[in-house]
């Protein structure tokens, strides 16, 4: 049950926090193989003087009007499942809401899969994952 806040500037339409969203989840069902309907995402909209962010950040250039940055909360994963995740985010972003990789910044916090609950959620007491996920997710 990953949880996802995305933080970007007041004023961007509903449909494109539906882009931005679809975009995420997509990757996370792809590489994480997290069932379809485990979707949790929450925007949060900043005032842009709230949002400070400097126009170069890690030697890159940031446009900053589509700046977001993406908190994604789940089970603890492989650095290889991590890396294909960022990569598909990104990937995903651009294709589906046309946001440049270099406004995107994403952060992982992970928890101990006991943290986690949901009524009806059946979890699978040998893996700790959702029992609908494989063993290799």
């Amino acid at each position: 049950m990953p949880l996802i806040n995305i933080y970007l500037r007041q004023g961007t339409t509903p449909e494109f926090r539906h882009l931005v969203s679809e975009a995420i989840h997509r990757s996370m069902v792809e590489v994480l193989k997290i069932p379809q309907d485990d979707q949790f995402h929450v925007f949060h909209e900043v005032a842009p003087e709230d949002l400070v962010i400097q126009p170069v950040a890690f030697g890159l250039r940031r446009h900053g009007e589509r700046a977001m940055f993406i908190q994604l909360l789940f089970n603890q994963r492989t650095p290889e499942q991590k890396t294909e995740l960022f990569q598909a985010i990104v990937a995903n972003l651009r294709l589906y809401a046309d946001v440049p990789e270099e406004d995107i910044m994403l952060v992982v916090l992970e928890t101990a899969r006991e943290n986690w609950w949901a009524a009806g959620r059946v979890v699978n007491p040998d893996t700790g994952y959702d029992e609908r996920m494989t063993v290799s997710s």
